[in-house]
């Protein structure tokens, strides 16, 4: 089963966490508002993660005491509060272990030529930068909670992002706890009871194992959330010229469908479609890959360009309002938007890819909310 040892290398200094945490470096758009506001801060580590010279920038934040030292292994409790809810989960290391064994349990496939950014990154600072997000069945909540209320927090933020990112206004709170602590040993012990399910982050997990690194940096947790990825489309066909090709019904507005339908946004306005059939098996039933089945062909797009923007981009159910201004500028042809996949259904993929590795969930098909916050914590890995 997974095994999990406390974090060391540099940590935020409390004073200055909440200028240099910033969203994962992938939700970052290049050329965004949210871009322009990270680079316009010189503590942000937005330099770090998306800079030219990220050994040079982090150096600079360990000079200026914006990041500390930090030799002690120990585990960082994490509590995220937002309008509605709440999440608590944990920092930790995780040991690398081939997927095989069984340890460590993906539902996506990787690719070697999408790590090789995180790679250089990484070797160059010397640093695991950011979190693989893991699911656990084992029962740390009451653990994590007895922290929270026995102990003053590290840090107390609230992030500032102008609304450019689904983390702004969010509230968080971190709890050191030594691994030596009594609490330290009981989240070890209780996480060594069952695998760890990747939540968010293949490629993060791959490019520690190609790196040959006995550890990766993880975010663990026990409940979480899942957004839909929906995906604005510009096809070889224009949406417009097929559309006779499907059962259409009218929509009120563009929002989250119901299970295996589809809601639609085109400058015609809001449809609902519903998938033809069903399959059984437990990639076939998830709704992108029925929707990559059933609507996918009559654009003339498929699997195979889903990661070129020049057909594809991608936005949680949240930016559904950004999704509808791309398509009323005429950036996309077709707004889709789907309903979220399940804690079940992401489990259920996985634990078949056990038995057959070949058995993955289509890439963008999850979108966990709210995003980990990178920086406060950077974990000085070894290799084997």
């Amino acid at each position: 089963m997974a095994q999990i040892a406390g974090l060391h290398g540099l940590r935020a200094a409390a004073n200055k966490a909440e200028a240099l945490a910033t969203p994962p470096y992938d939700v970052i758009k290049e050329g965004s508002l949210l871009e322009t506001l990270l680079n316009s801060n010189p503590e942000s580590f937005y330099h770090v993660t998306l800079g030219p010279n990220p050994a040079e920038d982090l150096q600079n934040l360990v000079a200026k005491g914006v990041l500390i030292p930090d030799e002690e292994p120990a585990f960082y409790v994490y509590e995220q509060k937002w309008a509605g809810g709440e999440r608590l989960g944990f920092f930790a290391a995780v040991a690398v272990s081939a997927y095989a064994e069984g340890n460590i349990v993906r539902h996506e496939k990787t690719f070697d030529e999408k790590v090789k950014g995180r790679l250089k990154v990484t070797n160059e600072t010397g640093y695991t930068l950011e979190p693989i997000f893991l699911l656990t069945k084992s029962p740390i909540q009451p653990i994590l909670e007895k922290v929270r209320a026995e102990q003053a927090p590290e840090y107390s933020i609230t992030s500032d992002f102008k609304g450019w990112n689904d983390l702004h206004g969010i509230a968080s709170r971190i709890f050191r706890v030594p691994e030596t602590t009594p609490a330290g040993q009981a989240l070890k012990r209780a996480v060594s009871e069952n695998p760890l399910y990747i939540a968010d982050g293949h490629h993060r997990y791959h490019a520690a194992l190609l790196n040959g690194q006995t550890h990766a940096m993880a975010y663990i947790v026990e409940k979480a959330r899942i957004l839909a990825y929906n995906r604005v489309i510009n096809g070889k066909a224009k949406f417009k010229e097929i559309m006779g090709q499907f059962d259409l019904q009218p929509a009120p507005a563009f929002a989250t469908p119901e299970k295996h339908a589809f809601r639609l946004y085109t400058k015609d306005g809001a449809f609902t479609l519903k998938a033809k059939r069903v399959p059984d098996d437990v990639v076939g039933r998830l709704d992108c890959s029925i929707l990559e089945k059933e609507v996918y062909p009559a654009l003339g797009v498929d699997h195979s360009m889903i990661l070129q923007k020049q057909y594809f981009d991608y936005y949680p159910e949240s930016d559904l309002e950004t999704m509808k201004s791309l398509v009323d500028q005429g950036e996309y042809d077709l707004a889709v938007a789907l309903c979220p996949v399940s804690i079940d259904e992401l489990m259920a993929v996985a634990n078949a890819g056990l038995k057959n590795p070949e058995i993955v969930m289509p890439e963008k098909s999850t979108f966990f909310a709210p995003k980990i916050l990178s920086g406060l914590v950077l974990y000085k890995h070894s290799k084997k």
